[in-house]
């Protein structure tokens, strides 16, 4: 199985090698290294871990012998705002948001592969990259994936000189708390892994949530499902009911909306299965008109007291398309005042297609609605 550290990193990148150090202390071999950072970050880890010579990565590497792990300049990955700039530092929501794309994207294409197994090292960094980081390993992370963090002795942690203690110790000049100098052995510095657990929520994603990256709200939102709440058309009192609350409608309008309902609700196009992406059920106009008595049946147990004859005509008796377009926008109008606008999204009669192939129906999931005459 093939091993990736995904690390965050400010402007220490020692967080690197201290990570390597602790990881291959405990028996764990890395086989590529990909680094989240800002455009600070990025030159410091070209400078101090990745220079040709003398860089400290590639003094680990030949301080204990290691062969084998891929990374280079191509490795480091820069925080970016939407226009493409790398930025130095993540200071407002707009940054961190680019940040947690940014992880997002990167963990979920190393999550892709069974054959994979990530290391995610919070250690680095600002507080809002590790949380970001965390983010992106609740989401994708799988049960082979490890979430760590490092600890190193506080007087080694805070030298911009310690980058991992050399198999023979030395002398390295360190500052006490009043910022007086001295010298202390490296074999006295420790460095620890401390493996941290975390829930996943892989599990919650639906199979089209794992195609390929998404937005940090969609997938978000995606993870918080209220209960399914059901629709029911009570025509004995003229009422809509959803989500505990009520809509009165007008019996025009209610017969016309139970029109659609009923219709969503015996589309049988897809038995057993959502409706979501099927439009089967939906009208164009010209077959609308066709179903004109049926309307008129329905008006007649919403408002029995009232013949039709007193009707006028033009209205629901006899629909044309400007009566119908009236309608539909009170039916919406009274939907969003009732449910308020997200919830009538999914109740209304919505219009599918370009003219002259408009289509009309309801969106909400046929299994979802009951009908009460």
């Amino acid at each position: 199985m093939k091993h990736v550290l995904l690390a965050v990193v400010g402007l220490s990148p020692q967080v690197v090698t201290e990570t390597l150090y602790a990881l291959y202390q405990e028996g764990r071999s890395v086989d590529a290294i990909h680094v989240i950072t800002t455009r600070r970050g990025k030159e410091k880890i070209n400078s101090q871990l990745l220079a040709p010579r003398d860089g400290y990565y590639f003094r680990f590497l030949r301080e204990y012998g290691i062969n084998g792990i891929d990374f280079t300049h191509e490795n480091v990955h820069t925080v970016c705002d939407k226009y493409g700039n790398e930025l130095d530092d993540i200071e407002n929501a707009d940054g961190n948001e680019e940040l947690l794309k940014l992880c997002l994207n990167l963990t979920f294409r190393w999550t892709r592969d069974s054959d994979t197994a990530v290391y995610f090292s919070l250690a680095g960094g600002r507080k809002t990259m590790s949380a970001c980081l965390m983010v992106a390993a609740q989401c994708y992370a799988r049960p082979q994936d490890r979430v760590y963090h490092v600890l190193v002795s506080p007087e080694f942690e805070s030298n911009s000189n310690f980058f991992f203690p050399p198999r023979q110790s030395v002398p390295i000049e360190l500052r006490d708390d009043k910022g007086q100098e001295y010298f202390k052995e490296t074999k006295y510095a420790q460095v620890k892994i401390v493996s941290l657990p975390f829930f996943s929520f892989r599990h919650l994603l639906s199979k089209d949530m794992l195609k390929h990256p998404r937005p940090p709200a969609e997938l978000m939102m995606s993870l918080v499902r209220d209960e399914e709440s059901e629709l029911i058309i009570d025509l004995n009192q003229s009422k809509i009911i959803f989500k505990g609350r009520e809509c009165d409608l007008m019996p025009a309008r209610m017969a016309l909306y139970t029109f659609f309902a009923v219709r969503k609700k015996n589309c049988h196009e897809k038995e057993g299965k959502p409706c979501k992406g099927c439009y089967d059920c939906y009208l164009d106009w010209v077959t609308l008109t066709n179903f004109n008595r049926e309307i008129i049946s329905i008006y007649r147990r919403c408002n029995p007291k009232r013949a039709i004859e007193e009707l006028k005509s033009g209205g629901i008796i006899d629909l044309d398309m400007a009566n119908f377009n009236a309608y539909k926008g009170k039916i919406r109008r009274d939907l969003e005042n009732a449910f308020g606008p997200h919830n009538a999204r999914a109740l209304t009669i919505e219009s599918v297609g370009k003219k002259p192939d408009t289509r009309y129906g309801i969106p909400m999931d046929r299994r979802r609605i009951k009908v009460i005459f």
